[in-house]
């Protein structure tokens, strides 16, 4: 398994040389490192592979077209390592969140508690992740020797408005969430307006995860809110 990376979206966008270092060139090295020891790999990717401009969920044979300078390393490393290592599992993933790190639930919470009103974008819509639950799909994609890519996510969907909205009403916050448009909350690096990625390759390899506002609730009660 691969999961080191670069992964501040924004950062990437600054400072391409070393996303690309470390998100492609890295994992390539990785990769050649396994096929020497004849050795299985499992890298860890992304959904901003795709552009986001389809309306129904990706399939993992969608054409990557990534729009951001991370989009574009974790496309380029995956295409790498299946020349590299055809038999290896590529595990694509999304809007990751869960205890001891930076996440968008920590980021909500710690605002909230602070502020009457919060602004989150409405046009943005994909499949929060809880590591837990990722963490136990990838062990079972290796138990299993998984190979190919596939889609590893909570069930269900939803844009980041609708995320923070339950987060607050999770925790009982009195908290205003106001819904604003990707254009008013500009960031430097573009996101990708639709990227629900389609279940259907991991429950191939019997991966059911479970809903992301059940994990969600999981997650807070982790966190002791």
């Amino acid at each position: 398994m691969l999961s080191a990376a670069y992964t501040d979206v924004d950062g990437c966008e600054s400072n391409p040389e070393r996303a690309f270092a470390v998100n492609r060139d890295g994992a390539v090295n990785v990769a050649q490192a396994a096929k020497q020891a004849n050795a299985r790999l499992l890298f860890l990717s992304s959904d901003y592979v795709f552009d986001g401009k389809k309306t129904s969920p990706y399939e993992t044979d969608d054409p990557r077209n990534p729009k951001s300078v991370y989009g574009q390393t974790k496309a380029e490393a995956e295409v790498r390592l299946l020349e590299l290592l055809p038999e290896c599992c590529i595990a694509r993933t999304s809007w990751l969140f869960g205890a001891g790190g930076k996440c968008f639930p920590d980021t909500i919470l710690k605002l909230a508690a602070t502020r009457p009103a919060l602004d989150v974008v409405y046009d943005q819509r994909g499949c929060p992740t809880y590591t837990v639950d990722l963490a136990r799909a990838v062990a079972d994609l290796c138990r299993d020797n998984a190979k190919g890519i596939v889609h590893v996510t909570n069930a269900g969907e939803c844009s980041w408005f609708e995320f923070a909205r339950e987060i607050v009403n999770a925790a009982g916050l009195p908290t205003e969430v106001k819904p604003v448009s990707t254009q008013q909350m500009a960031r430097p690096a573009p996101r990708p307006a639709y990227s629900v990625l389609s279940p259907v390759s991991a429950q191939r390899w019997a991966v059911e995860m479970p809903g992301w506002q059940d994990a969600l609730h999981r997650y807070l009660k982790e966190r002791r809110i």
